[in-house]
């Protein structure tokens, strides 16, 4: 289909801008099958009732036409019908589990596809240590909590490591003891 063919909404509620819009770009560069994924939805006269952005984001890249599969035409829609899919296709439902998203998922690749995280950096005022001796009550707060190290894992080994450690967590072992075990014997064949 031409992407001439195609007329953008000009009650569209929702834009991208600057480096969302840049994002959106490079993910359909990165992952055109995304647009088949996730087609550009088109009233009886060409107008776009979902996919403005991707519309404008594949004209800035240049294309001229684009796969029959990236265009889904709803012809059966009241004009109600359609105010409302513009919209809905716009709110964003739901909420993302930043836990499971930190710990499943890589940063990079999250900010690369476009997830804009939060800063969950807190800037914390520790003045009020300085007036007081607070080292032994500090001790005191941190005998039996645990502590983490990180560890560093090259890509290719991520997901092993990752799955591996959540196997021995999900059957009650203490996993950085079993690390720790075997790094000395490691370091006792030196």
């Amino acid at each position: 289909m031409k992407l001439s063919q195609i007329k953008a909404n000009p009650n569209n509620p929702r834009v991208l801008r600057d480096e969302k819009f840049q994002k959106l770009k490079k993910s359909i560069e990165d992952f055109p099958k995304m647009m088949e994924l996730r087609p550009i939805v088109i009233d009886e006269n060409n107008t776009i009732l979902g996919g403005n952005m991707r519309f404008r984001a594949l004209q800035d890249l240049g294309y001229k036409e684009i796969e029959d599969s990236w265009v889904k035409k709803a012809n059966e829609l009241t004009e109600k019908q359609k105010q409302e899919f513009i919209i809905k296709d716009n709110v964003s439902f739901g909420e993302w589990n930043w836990d499971d998203l930190a710990n499943e998922w890589e940063v990079e690749l999250l900010n690369e596809w476009g997830l804009n995280l939060p800063d969950f950096t807190a800037e914390v005022d520790y003045s009020i240590l300085e007036d007081e001796d607070l080292d032994e009550q500090i001790e005191n707060m941190a005998n039996g909590v645990k502590k983490a190290i990180q560890i560093e894992f090259e890509p290719e080994h991520y997901e092993d490591a990752f799955n591996i450690i959540k196997f021995w967590r999900e059957n009650g072992a203490y996993v950085g003891k079993m690390i720790l075990d075997y790094l000395k014997l490691e370091k006792d064949k030196l």
